[in-house]
């Protein structure tokens, strides 16, 4: 019978893969869309509230702006996917932007890329979560009360459905995603029906508000700044735009046709949503103000400020109709769902950096499920310390967000237009080159559209809380280039040389002794079988009157192996053995000493406790003695005659059993009194 912990995973995660099966986990687009897209779709729900909000700064009149503000971003969101397009045509690995900014502007860039992905795929769990337990909240006192638990809830969830494979997470994801989509566009569609159609005047709950701006007055310097500002805070509708570069080798072939085509879909729906709710908010004279407890100098009592979406969708439905409570419902759930875009592409991109050794080896390697499951537990582990430092705010958390997106935005177009003059300096076919020139382009345009965010958003955001994320690269990045040195020094080290491998010239067997018993015996009997030049028995004089008795009892038995008894007048044992080793070694560094040790094999987990503690530190400790080999020589227990082997061998390898196992026969009782 399987194990507890065993069956519990099975019922979580499903059977295994075989590793043939892989192609089977592959994504058609229908379901590549949600899975990649959830994010950046999901930010259209709080996009144009942060463009309004901004802009209620200056006061109501500068709500008429937002429509151009949303057209600036449109503009940004197409450039950025004709970007992208390009990027999973001349990149179809998965390196996305890592892989482009480390080919085309060197390493040291790619790993600044690399370091502020990771962080905004952390954040993007983190924020998402949040978002997704505060729109809850509003219908759920109970969610609102507890959203750090409610939070780490979904994210466990959300890992569990990831660690079963990118199919199964995609099909979970696909039906809420699809409905966001759905409800929006209706909500757009109904709207624009009910005011152009039917003539009728839709005025949102907000619209009678009268409200006062921060500051009475702003100089055109400020003016602009703020522009700037409502701008940068509006292209947060671009985040998780890069997940599906970085997750090409997840699509179905043709790979980087079908993500180029997932690409377009995206940008186009998402910008569809952004205008369609920002005109429809303009229509309906919707208000949104930054601080409603300052700002709002009369309205109806008791006025409660809604998000823009439920705003729009009370207004064109009118309030208490159940297709408000769907909207809401969806709004919240896509939310919430967005992170599983960063479940999809930070495993991937923790896969790649780990195989350049930037990374821990563990990252590279994939699960039961072919997911890379070391990479989603890492990222569930992250965010939910990010979650429970910032308390689930999303005000807080959302401060963070946006710097890493800007960094790599900038850094991959910049590097593809390194990569389009490459390619123009050897490329003759004038059509391949007027082509090459309007990507080009395209991408310098990108860069200068995002260079500019960026860095409006480092000045604007910076002491709000940036500074936490800037640190956060910086950390990452240093670490990654620990790890780097540190597998180069490694394989440095181990590489073969030309010369021949000059065999030791003696050696040298040392048999560890505690007390004379069975596991002694076999230790000896084994060191013997080797044919060392050498062989003794070491015990450290502990207790005189216990070495007293190991003599004696070598003696009687006539054991043909000297027995060196060396003292340690502080009772210590690991020490003295070490200085024997050593001095054995000193008179001939061509010398080998193989050290045997005898060690219980016990069947309960609490017997290592009670067994081989001094075996476990002497052993510990020689592995750094150069020129020593430490061979450990097994004696089992009665216990371990228990040990359910299936259930040992399943635990190890991680993969259903394939056939019976004999249990293996207990061995003859010994002849003597073995004492422990």
């Amino acid at each position: 019978m399987a194990s507890s912990t065993s069956l519990a995973k099975r019922l979580l995660l499903g059977r295994p893969f075989r590793s043939d099966k892989l192609q089977h986990t592959l994504l058609p687009k229908r379901i590549a869309l949600p899975v990649f897209a959830s994010d950046a779709l999901s930010s259209v729900a709080y996009a144009p509230d942060e463009i309004l909000l901004t802009l209620s700064i200056a006061g109501a009149g500068a709500f008429a702006i937002s429509p151009w503000i949303t057209l600036a971003v449109a503009v940004v969101m197409i450039t950025v996917v004709a970007s992208y397009r390009q990027n999973v045509h001349a990149y179809p690995s998965g390196g996305g932007d890592y892989e482009v900014a480390t080919v085309n502007l060197g390493p040291r860039a790619g790993l600044g890329v690399a370091s502020a992905l990771l962080v905004d795929y952390i954040l993007t769990v983190a924020v998402s979560t949040s978002s997704g337990v505060a729109a809850l909240g509003a219908v759920w006192p109970l969610a609102k009360n507890n959203p750090v638990a409610f939070c780490i809830a979904g994210i466990v969830i959300l890992t569990a459905l990831n660690l079963r494979g990118l199919r199964e997470a995609g099909t979970a994801f696909a039906v809420p995603t699809y409905a966001f989509i759905v409800v929006i566009v209706f909500v757009i569609l109904t709207g624009l029906f009910r005011e152009f159609i039917l003539g009728d005047d839709l005025r949102a709950p907000s619209a009678d508000l009268v409200i006062t701006a921060e500051h009475g007055h702003l100089t055109n310097f400020a003016f602009a700044y703020l522009l700037l500002r409502t701008f940068s805070s509006g292209c947060a509708a671009l985040t998780g735009v890069e997940a599906i570069s970085n997750g090409v080798p997840a699509f179905k072939p043709p790979k980087s046709k079908n993500a180029a085509t997932t690409l377009l879909l995206l940008g186009v729906t998402a910008i569809i949503m952004l205008v369609g709710i920002v005109v429809l908010s303009r229509m309906t004279h919707l208000q949104f103000v930054e601080d409603q407890t300052t700002q709002i100098v009369s309205g109806p009592p008791g006025y409660d400020q809604k998000p823009v979406v439920a705003q729009l969708a009370e207004t064109v439905f009118g309030n208490g109709s159940p297709l408000l409570y769907v909207v809401s419902a969806v709004t919240a759930l896509i939310l919430f769902l967005a992170a599983n875009t960063a479940f999809n592409g930070f495993p991937v991109l923790g896969s790649i950096l780990a195989q350049d050794r930037y990374l821990p080896r563990q990252l590279h390697t994939r699960g039961d499920r072919l997911a890379f499951s070391n990479g989603i537990i890492f990222l569930a582990g992250a965010a939910i310390v990010l979650v429970f430092a910032f308390q689930a705010e999303t005000t807080r958390l959302i401060q963070l967000y946006i710097v890493g997106v800007f960094v790599s935005f900038t850094l991959s177009q910049g590097g593809m237009i390194r990569h389009w003059n490459r390619l123009l300096r050897t490329q003759r076919d004038p059509a391949r080159r007027r082509r090459m020139k309007r990507s080009r382009a395209i991408n310098a345009f990108g860069m200068g559209l995002t260079g500019a965010v960026l860095i409006v958003v480092l000045v604007t955001k910076f002491l709000l809380g940036a500074w936490i994320a800037i640190a956060a690269m910086l950390v990452i990045y240093v670490t990654m280039l620990g790890i780097r040195k540190h597998y180069t020094r490694v394989a440095q080290e181990l590489q073969p040389t030309d010369e021949r491998s000059v065999l030791p010239s003696r050696n040298h067997a040392v048999v560890l002794v505690s007390k004379v018993h069975m596991p002694t015996l076999r230790a000896v009997a084994y060191a013997q079988a080797t044919r060392p030049d050498t062989l003794t028995a070491v015990t450290v004089n502990v207790d005189d009157k216990d070495t007293r008795a190991i003599q004696q009892e070598w003696e009687r038995r006539q054991i043909p192996v000297p027995l060196t008894v060396v003292d340690s007048p502080y009772r210590e044992i690991t020490r003295p053995i070490i200085d024997f080793v050593k001095g054995i070694r000193r008179g001939s560094p061509r010398d080998v000493v193989t050290v045997f040790v005898p060690e219980y094999v016990v069947g309960r987990w609490w017997e290592n406790l009670l067994h081989n503690q001094s075996a476990l530190r002497i052993k510990s400790r020689l592995l750094f003695e150069p020129g020593v080999m430490v061979t450990s020589v097994p004696w089992q227990l009665r216990s371990s005659q228990d040990r359910d082997l299936d259930r040992f061998d399943r635990g190890l390898s991680h993969a259903p059993q394939r056939g019976p196992r004999a249990r293996p026969e207990p061995p003859a009782e010994p002849a003597e009194d073995v004492r422990t």
